[in-house]
């Protein structure tokens, strides 16, 4: 099983619909992308409502970089962070794009929602505004 989280924390799962892997047909509301996909070769297809990104370590950033370029290229559909992210990792995840974050019931149990909720304010956090304040 898994654990959504978003800025509100541990939230139900509320899509419904699959996933499906990148090349899929044109009428696919939501994509399942590996680490190492490539955004510009993303169909960001009009129908296109969610794109989940598998992080496979939390060691393992290219996730983000895939998010932002996706955001970058103009899609605003759901972007959800999936696997080994950890609560430390949230501001960064909604920061590059994502909107929520998946992660196993382990990671879950060793992370409760007050963890992921320390991070939810990523907006107030933001280094660069204060260097320019």
């Amino acid at each position: 099983m898994t654990q959504l989280i978003n800025d509100t924390g541990f939230v139900p799962e509320d899509w419904t619909h699959g996933f499906c892997a990148q090349g899929a047909a044109n009428d696919c509301l939501a994509l399942d992308l590996p680490s190492d996909a490539d955004p510009a070769a993303i169909d960001l297809a009009e129908g296109l409502q969610m794109i989940r990104i598998d992080f496979p370590s939390s060691a393992d950033g290219r996730g983000f970089t895939i998010a932002r370029a996706l955001r970058l290229r103009g899609f605003t559909g759901r972007l959800r962070a999936h696997g080994a992210v950890i609560a430390d990792q949230y501001a960064m995840a909604r920061r590059a794009g994502f909107d929520e974050v998946e992660v196993t019931d382990e990671i879950a149990a060793r992370q409760p929602a007050d963890q992921w909720l320390a991070r939810a304010n990523w907006q107030e956090n933001d280094y660069q505004s204060r260097l320019r304040g």
